[in-house]
């Protein structure tokens, strides 16, 4: 690429930051859409012009007006301009997302779709907020609102089922789209014996991943003494633990402080999951992890 002016050019990290349009989503908008459009210097870096940087602000504007990504990021500057001048038509303003919304009516309208509607939500939301805040705001905000409509008997299983498994397919995929990780410490992620959820773990792997952060999953319900091994053979820093709500609370406590006794003790173990807040805070060796976003300042 060639131009009179460089500093007219911005990265991709500075287009994200002045934008507020993620990388991962802008990434996905030019495979998708065709737009952004950025040139590449000498080492493959993505290199915008302002001018796309303007009308990236202006996209990121409607998207937060309610606007969708497919309808809007492929649209003339002309279309564009008019949508941003008009008050917003009442189809968009009742389209409430279940991110933004406290009631349970906000579930109300997913509840019972099957995997083809699950998977279109579940996309548009990675599309437009990008990994990081996908991780950190809407899956969060999903699975709570998910288990208080479980804990209203408003959920069947097969639904709580079709939902999670969406999710997890979905994070397995973008986890493989990402570079290889590269970056220490290289942490184990696991569920004990009679833990069977793994939408935790996936979403820990998703977070480190995206942080180039090397992890070594063993999917769920590895036997203690497997995962002491594993931690063993592979010098693992870290044992990440993640607990459903489900699991039993009498057991947690022992069972953690066993895998701490199996361990060398410069291994630390993290524990996560709606769960973990049931565990004693004050246990030696031991780190409970409340957010995704702890891990970033653990790691």
């Amino acid at each position: 690429m060639t131009t009179d002016n460089a500093m007219s050019w911005v990265n991709i990290a500075v287009a994200e930051r002045e934008t507020g349009v993620g990388k991962d989503t802008l990434r996905i908008w030019e495979r998708r859409y065709g737009f952004p459009r950025p040139e590449r210097n000498a080492n493959g870096d993505r290199l915008y012009p302002h001018n796309q940087i303007a009308r990236l602000r202006l996209l990121k504007s409607l998207l937060d007006r309610g606007y969708r990504a497919g309808k809007i990021v492929a649209a003339s500057d002309a279309d564009l301009k008019m949508l941003d001048e008009r008050e917003l038509p009442g189809e968009v303003t009742k389209t409430a997302s279940v991110q933004t919304s406290n009631s349970s009516e906000a579930l109300a309208g997913l509840l019972h779709q099957d995997g083809v509607g699950w998977r279109t939500y579940l996309l548009q939301q990675l599309a437009q907020l990008g990994l990081e805040r996908f991780l950190t705001e809407t899956l969060p905000h999903l699975n709570r609102l998910m288990g208080e409509a479980w804990s209203r008997g408003e959920l069947q299983v097969y639904e709580e089922h079709v939902y999670t498994e969406q999710v997890q397919n979905l994070l397995r995929q973008t986890i493989s789209t990402l570079p290889a990780a590269h970056q220490q410490p290289l942490i184990l992620l696991t569920t004990v014996p009679g833990e069977p959820h793994l939408l935790g773990v996936l979403m820990v792997e998703a977070m480190l991943a995206l942080r180039g952060i090397r992890t070594l999953s063993l999917g769920a319900q590895t036997p203690l003494k497997d995962i002491a091994e594993a931690a063993r053979v592979h010098s693992v820093q870290v044992v990440a633990l993640s607990f459903s709500a489900a699991y039993p609370a009498r057991r947690l406590q022992p069972v953690v402080t066993e895998l701490r006794q199996m361990l060398d003790d410069t291994v630390r173990i993290w524990v996560g999951g709606a769960g973990a807040s049931r565990l004693a805070k004050d246990l030696r060796g031991i780190e409970r992890v409340s957010e995704l976003r702890e891990l970033l300042t653990k790691a």
